[in-house]
């Protein structure tokens, strides 16, 4: 039997697509049959990436587009290439975004770093949305889905840049939800806790250095603050994104999604 593929001749921006949760995404909708344009400042891993979803999912293609997602006009001409290459735009997801300091309380916290957090996670979401949003109403509809976070949905001791910024996502989210309703374009967040990958291992490494534990005691502290005991898996975060912009999710819009094994509830 031939497998349905959801998003057949759907086209796809992604955001953060060279590792991570963005590459994992990437994949995920490149199975379900869109062609994906893979973003991010990594080109020769996004070339590779490309090559690697055309070869195992043939019948569709992907662009790789070397972009600073900071940088307006670098967002705009990256947003023209995709909807001039696939003649469109339908899903937005971005998950290109960085941690900044950690264990650092706030009378710490260097107001450079803040900023710089807030540029990546904020406007490095804002203006993928401002640039794609003409095209998703231009195509009658559309989904949009930004990776917010846990540390989004309540306070987080001594990461006050980091969760400034997640909590802005999601008020983004909420607002942009509100506005494009009206075109039939969703909007949600997905808040994963935390999870398994390269960005957590130096995140554990420098907090295991910071308070004098081994990482082994870290990780054992994260997972102990879940319901379930674990952490999150990059694709169980892929697998909530690749429901939220499936036809299922239609009539989901303005929502925090969390993927995170049980920690706030």
């Amino acid at each position: 039997m031939t497998r349905a593929l959801p998003l057949e001749g759907k086209v796809a921006i992604v955001t953060g697509a060279a590792n991570g949760i963005g590459a994992v995404v990437s994949e995920f909708l490149a199975e379900d049959g869109a062609h994906v344009a893979l973003i991010g400042r990594d080109e020769e891993t996004l070339r590779a990436k490309a090559v690697t979803l055309d070869e195992k999912y043939p019948g569709r293609d992907s662009l790789p587009v070397r972009c600073d997602v900071t940088d307006e006009s670098q967002v705009r001409a990256m947003t023209a290439a995709v909807a001039a290459r696939f003649g469109g735009i339908d899903i937005l997801v971005n998950t290109a975004g960085g941690t900044g300091p950690i264990e650092t309380p706030a009378r710490e916290y260097p107001a450079d770093d803040f900023r710089r957090i807030l540029d990546l996670n904020v406007m490095g979401t804002f203006l993928p949305c401002k640039h794609v949003i003409p095209h998703l109403i231009a195509r009658g509809g559309g989904r949009i889905v930004n990776i917010a976070g846990t540390s989004g949905l309540r306070g987080y001791r001594n990461r006050s840049g980091y969760s400034s910024s997640k909590w802005a996502v999601r008020g983004l989210t909420r607002t942009l939800a509100l506005e494009l309703g009206p075109h039939d374009i969703t909007v949600n967040a997905v808040c994963p806790n935390v999870t398994t990958g390269a960005r957590m291992d130096r995140i554990v490494a420098e907090k295991a250095s910071k308070v004098g534990k081994a990482p082994e005691e870290i990780y054992a502290d994260f997972a102990g603050q879940t319901a379930l005991g674990r952490f999150v898996e990059e694709s169980d975060v892929g697998e909530a994104v690749r429901f939220l912009v499936s036809p299922g999710a239609r009539n989901i819009t303005g929502h925090d999604i969390p993927v995170d094994a049980g920690w706030d509830v």
